[in-house]
């Protein structure tokens, strides 16, 4: 089973990135910032996770997925897979394809976080 669910804080705008295809389908790609305990340099460490998000979700998305606000993001593991031109090796990156967004925290702390 492929799930993750990750909660933390929007690091740019889903605006910035929201594409509307000739199909219909829109997408939106943000990052969000998640805090951990790091036992071994006991610190907290952050974690970025980029996220994707389609169709109605990602107008929601570009409409209220500002940075600093505090999200929870259902979703699943996903990846692409290319050949760099330039060094002809083969590259990939991971991504949450998210299911779902949830806005957290009041829209005071999202204006708050902004500043």
């Amino acid at each position: 089973m492929n799930t993750v669910t990750v909660v933390g804080r929007v690091g740019r705008d889903a605006s910035e990135d929201f594409k509307a295809f000739d199909s219909g389908k829109t997408k939106a790609r943000f990052s969000v910032a998640v805090n951990r305990w790091d036992s071994k340099t006991k610190s907290e460490v952050t974690d970025w996770f980029n996220i994707e998000i389609w169709d109605k979700q990602a107008e929601f998305a570009a409409e209220y997925v500002k940075k600093g606000r505090l999200v929870a993001i259902d979703g699943a593991i996903a990846n692409n897979r290319w050949v760099d031109k330039t060094t002809n090796n083969e590259r990939e990156n991971f991504y949450i394809r998210a299911n779902t967004i949830r806005l957290l925290g009041s829209k005071r702390d999202a204006e708050e976080a902004v500043l």
